[in-house]
């Protein structure tokens, strides 16, 4: 089914036909008919589905189509849990724009406040926001909803993991009550049900692709057993000997992450991290070289990865086994895009048993177990136990 058949006009298509867009995908054919007819939308839906072009392009089509943005006021907000996503969905917007008189802005903390109050007196129709800097500009009056006719949660279940609820209400009390209401989430926990119930309409339509204890097909999972105290060695032997080209490598804390590049650095591996305590000049120059090719190898923690998007990115490592569960669908779903192959491979110590065990259980199966000539395990690591859940 081409795009067009969906409801979209022809500067859309055109904009995303040269950006490589063939088909739409499952979230995109379910989502974008459901946002064109003006319902209220709760969606589920990982990494790798395409779910960002799934509200942008409705949303575009919908406010070049009907008229109504003829000032330069915010006709669209779209929410976003770190200010890596919110830059990657404004940058979307734009080239899905490219063809439409519509203006964009993404406005995040940890960069200066005023340039982004001059843009926005220039009008802004689409605006996408991490909730802290929202309210900022907010209670300086810097931005007005008087028009607003489309609010969007992404990734809503990162939005409450990082505490952002009551900001959440906070901005919600200052929109029009009449708009039309999308709220995304890699899984619809009670958490998010909850928000939900308070944000979309009674006659919310409810879709989920991908479910959560589905991978992406064409992603090669592998486990290896390693001891806590060589996993870094081990990960060098990796990189080395299997002539790796590049990975994003995900640690739990930013303290392991600027550990890790150092004892990479001391085996003659060159890598670099994003995570919240480094500026965001300098978080967006290490993304850019990585997207770019420039950096091969970058350590992340899970929230300061969300918005690396890149579409042929064909290894992850969970140096760290992340929990909850969901976070490691959430994780893999980075590599294997667009049915590309993609390869996940998960160091894992005794001391990661509980989160391989609630892995395993969502995931329905064992992973295949790898141990590494030269790195003989001393603390085994026991066999899961499916159907278990971590407290």
């Amino acid at each position: 089914m081409p795009f067009s058949k969906l409801g979209l006009s022809n500067p859309i298509v055109n904009a995303i036909s040269e950006l490589g867009y063939i088909k739409p995908t499952e979230i995109q054919k379910q989502a974008i008919p459901i946002i064109l007819s003006g319902k209220d939308l709760m969606a589920s839906a990982q990494t790798g589905t395409g779910k960002t072009a799934s509200f942008v392009l409705p949303l575009l089509e919908k406010m070049q189509s009907d008229g109504t943005v003829r000032s330069r006021s915010i006709h669209a907000l779209i929410l976003a849990p770190t200010r890596e996503l919110a830059a990657q969905v404004e940058a979307n917007i734009v080239e899905y724009a490219k063809y439409l008189n519509l203006s964009s802005l993404a406005v995040y903390g940890g960069t200066d406040l005023e340039p982004q109050k001059e843009r926005l007196a220039q009008g802004v129709n689409l605006l996408v926001a991490t909730p802290g800097r929202l309210l900022d500009l907010a209670y300086q009056r810097a931005l007005f909803f008087d028009d607003l006719e489309f609010l969007v949660i992404d990734e809503a279940d990162k939005m409450l993991d990082m505490g952002f609820i009551d900001d959440l209400y906070k901005i919600i009390d200052r929109l029009p009550r009449q708009r039309q209401n999308l709220l995304f989430s890699a899984t619809l926990t009670e958490d998010v049900r909850y928000l939900a119930a308070d944000t979309v309409s009674n006659d919310v339509v409810e879709i989920s692709v991908s479910p959560q204890n589905k991978t992406v097909a064409k992603i090669k999972q592998a486990l290896i057993t390693v001891d806590k105290d060589t996993k870094s060695a081990l990960l060098s032997h990796l990189i080395n000997e299997q002539h790796w080209d590049q990975a994003l490598i995900f640690v739990e804390k930013k303290h392991s992450a600027a550990k890790l590049v150092e004892q990479l650095g001391k085996r003659g591996i060159i890598a670099d991290t994003i995570h919240s305590g480094r500026s965001q000049a300098m978080r967006n120059q290490v993304l850019s070289d990585f997207k770019s090719g420039k950096l091969k190898f970058l350590i992340a923690t899970g929230i300061a990865a969300r918005g690396v998007d890149i579409d042929s990115l064909s290894r992850v490592v969970n140096y760290d086994l992340p929990y909850p569960a969901e976070e490691y669908i959430h994780r893999i779903g980075r590599t294997g895009r667009a049915g590309a192959a993609g390869e996940a491979i998960s160091l894992v110590s005794k001391d990661d048993f509980k989160n391989l065990c609630a892995i395993e259980s969502l995931l329905g199966h064992l992973i295949e177990r790898q141990e590494i000539e030269g790195f003989p395990v001393k603390k085994v690591v026991p066999i899961s136990i499916l159907n278990y859940r971590k407290d």
